[in-house]
């Protein structure tokens, strides 16, 4: 017989002993003391029922464990009972074990769901009906250029008629974004429902540079096109006009009646043969548009890549009475890039700015390094100049389009396609004319 059965007996025959006691006081008449052993009775009836109960007191103990999910409680205490009570305290000793180690995995889990959202490089925030923000990870921070979002309201002042997107984009749908940095914002809504809650899930992503590297991919494939085409039929007509000056000089010329109308015949070949010629070379001068190589990718030091390049046009400025600035905030900050593809963006820039301010009293290009709110490197460079109006605005980085009187179109074109191909974006603000000058921003990622 195990001890929990002994206690009971012996319990039990204590309580039949003190009873038959008090019935027997109480048949002859010694009723004084049968009331003095009612209380021991009460006292031993409530030690059984409390002994009889723990049983109960374990399983409430047990089960507030599981709800208030402590689970370092362990039952042992009365495994000296018996067997029975030595196999029940294993039992739950055992299930709060695979409770503690299923909420254990549970947190394993949620952590390593929440690295990977705050790493990954797509805008993730989820907000509830109210525009309460539950959670938002750094890259949906720097996609929307702020550093701190309680409520989707709150984006009203720096993002117009976003906040309203948000709230209103039904879940399962995609839909863009312009900002006012000009970026692209794909958007992609989902509804979740968490505890009674309706929760929306957006995921944000930058396509600015997709976009632009699909735009560079048509004219790239433009400009080949065209570029052949031209080519062959210009060829041959160049190849025709030789043999035709040929002809005028061996056959016709010598014995002709007509000097001055054989003048004029080889003067109009000549004018054909130049301008085919002309043609040629202007073709061909777009040849680097579509064959830039791939960048050979180096550190650079970023300040120092924009010294060198200022030095190189300090004296030109001086000569051309131009007031030139060079301010650089960003200490030892280097990138992965290729030098020479980067020295040609900014000398290109530089001599655009140059040539704009041709005709500009107390003209001046300032040269500004420094990073920006979303931790991008940011190569600024201003001139007071005339400023490009709204038309050409639209067209600059266009292949063939120019201002200049001499100029390729290819600059501008070329030096967004280089930039593309490190990661960044090439900007452009003029706020208009009359002297209110042009802003070219190069944006590179650490």
């Amino acid at each position: 017989m195990n001890r929990f059965s002994i206690n009971i007996s012996l319990r039990v025959i204590l309580l039949a002993a003190t009873l038959t006691a008090a019935i027997w006081l109480y048949m002859h008449n010694m009723q004084p003391l049968t009331f003095l052993l009612t209380p021991l009775i009460l006292i031993q009836l409530y030690g059984i029922y409390h002994y009889l109960n723990r049983i109960n007191r374990k399983l409430t103990l047990f089960l507030e464990s599981i709800r208030y999910e402590d689970f370092s409680i362990r039952f042992s205490a009365d495994n000296k009972l018996g067997k029975s009570f030595s196999m029940l305290n294993h039992q739950f000793n055992e299930v709060l074990e695979a409770f503690r180690q299923t909420r254990a995995e549970k947190e394993a889990n949620l952590k390593y769901i929440d690295t990977i959202v705050q790493h990954i490089s797509i805008g993730v925030l989820s907000f509830d009906t109210e525009g309460k923000i539950e959670l938002i990870n750094p890259a949906a921070f720097r996609l929307m250029g702020i550093y701190r979002l309680r409520n989707i309201h709150e984006l009203k002042t720096v993002h117009p008629g976003l906040a309203e997107l948000l709230m209103e984009l039904p879940s399962g749908n995609k839909t863009l974004y312009a900002t006012r940095q000009e970026q692209q914002l794909s958007i992609h809504a989902a509804t979740v429902r968490l505890q009674g809650r309706l929760i929306k899930l957006i995921s944000i992503q930058n396509i600015h540079s997709e976009l632009q590297k699909k735009e560079l991919e048509a004219w790239q494939n433009l400009t080949k096109i065209l570029r052949h085409e031209i080519m062959n039929s210009v060829t041959p007509i160049v190849s025709l006009i030789g043999t035709m000056q040929e002809i005028v000089d061996l056959d016709i010329a010598p014995g002709a009646q007509h000097q001055e109308g054989i003048s004029d015949l080889r003067e109009a070949l000549q004018t054909v043969e130049s301008r085919s010629k002309g043609i040629m070379n202007f073709v061909n001068a777009y040849r680097d548009y579509t064959t830039l190589p791939q960048p050979q990718f180096t550190n650079v030091n970023v300040r120092s890549l924009v010294n060198s390049v200022s030095s190189l046009f300090q004296a030109d400025m001086k000569q051309a009475g131009i007031r030139f600035s060079v301010e650089t905030d960003a200490e030892n900050m280097e990138i992965h890039a290729d030098i020479s593809q980067l020295q040609m963006v900014l000398i290109n820039l530089v001599k655009n700015a140059m040539d704009a301010l041709e005709q500009t009293p107390g003209a001046a290009i300032s040269m500004k390094l420094y990073l920006n709110n979303v931790q991008q490197i940011c190569i600024e460079i201003t001139d007071n100049g005339p400023g490009i109006d709204a038309d050409a605005m639209n067209k600059i980085f266009i292949p063939f389009f120019t201002t200049k009187k001499k100029g390729s179109g290819i600059g501008l074109s070329l030096s967004q396609q280089i930039i593309q191909m490190h990661g960044g974006q090439l900007k452009v603000i003029s706020p208009g004319i009359n002297g209110n000058g042009t802003t070219f921003y190069i944006l590179l990622n650490t």
